[in-house]
């Protein structure tokens, strides 16, 4: 190969190295802030807190993070939020994945119009069917129960759920399908034994943004549960706030310390969500 055949890789000039290293530690800023204003709140007295938000705390006070670790209604309810993002996972997976894969591979009268029902529901917002979701949960006696809060969730995250799983799908290689086929393989079994295997990072993918959804879930939970002792820990919240007043540095606190399965989940799963979306984007 010839000199000028070589592709060479030719250096940023220095003005966008610094560009692109200050837009990156902007936005590194900007997402970091509220973490660390959250964190060290828990630690500030009330007074404290409104005067010097994002200040280091003049006395570290354990207290409040000992009152709420110390609380059994917290973990109950961390156990209840753990309970209903695992169920709403793995069935939205198992539905989403297996939806996706018949639009992907299987011919049908009335796919492309069916396909493009399911995704026209991410076109509307929840909230805009809270009052008719109510009535229905309520005709079907699901109200304050798992399965009441698990379903709606399900149905609210299969059409982002398909859609990614379908353009993953879409990339892998025809000639997998084809031979399992003429080997006599059934679709379940081409399914479970060689599409699954091959789809880890589009599973973790998908799976992080159920769990921000499902995890982060209040108008659903608030709606549908009446219990206290089925209550997610994003209704915990309330018991913070008195007649009078809110005592934010506990809110802060238990903010802090219900957010942290969520994030060792997302860095434990970043490098499969980049590759999933990544093979999830590009033709080829």
């Amino acid at each position: 190969m010839t000199e000028k055949n070589k592709i060479r890789k030719l250096p940023l000039p220095s003005f966008a190295k610094t560009f692109k290293l200050a837009f990156l530690f902007a936005t590194s800023t900007f997402i970091l802030i509220p973490f660390y204003a959250t964190f060290l709140g828990g630690f500030k007295s009330t007074g404290e807190l409104r005067t010097q938000p994002f200040s280091l705390p003049e006395k570290w006070d354990l207290s409040h993070y000992q009152q709420i670790l110390s609380d059994p209604s917290l973990w109950q309810m961390l156990g209840n939020s753990f309970l209903y993002t695992f169920l709403t996972i793995s069935f939205t997976l198992l539905i989403a994945s297996m939806v996706a894969f018949t639009f992907s591979h299987i011919h049908f009268f009335g796919k492309r119009f069916a396909y493009s029902y399911l995704i026209s529901g991410m076109m509307f917002p929840a909230a805009t069917a809270i009052l008719s979701l109510f009535i229905k949960i309520r005709d079907f006696g699901l109200l304050d129960s798992t399965i009441g809060l698990v379903l709606p969730q399900i149905a609210f995250g299969l059409a982002m759920s398909v859609l990614f799983f379908k353009s993953f799908f879409e990339q892998l290689p025809k000639e997998l399908f084809e031979a399992a086929m003429v080997d006599g393989c059934s679709y379940l079994r081409f399914f479970f034994q060689i599409i699954i295997p091959l789809s880890t990072p589009i599973l973790a993918t998908v799976g992080v943004f159920l769990l921000v959804s499902s995890w982060n879930s209040y108008i659903l939970p608030l709606i549908l549960l009446n219990s206290p002792d089925k209550y997610p820990w994003t209704l915990g919240l309330m018991q913070f706030r008195g007649q009078y007043n809110v005592e934010w540095n506990l809110v802060l606190g238990y903010i802090t310390v219900t957010i942290i399965p969520a994030i060792v989940f997302f860095l434990l799963a970043q490098r499969y969500i980049v590759a999933g979306l990544s093979q999830g984007a590009v033709k080829g």
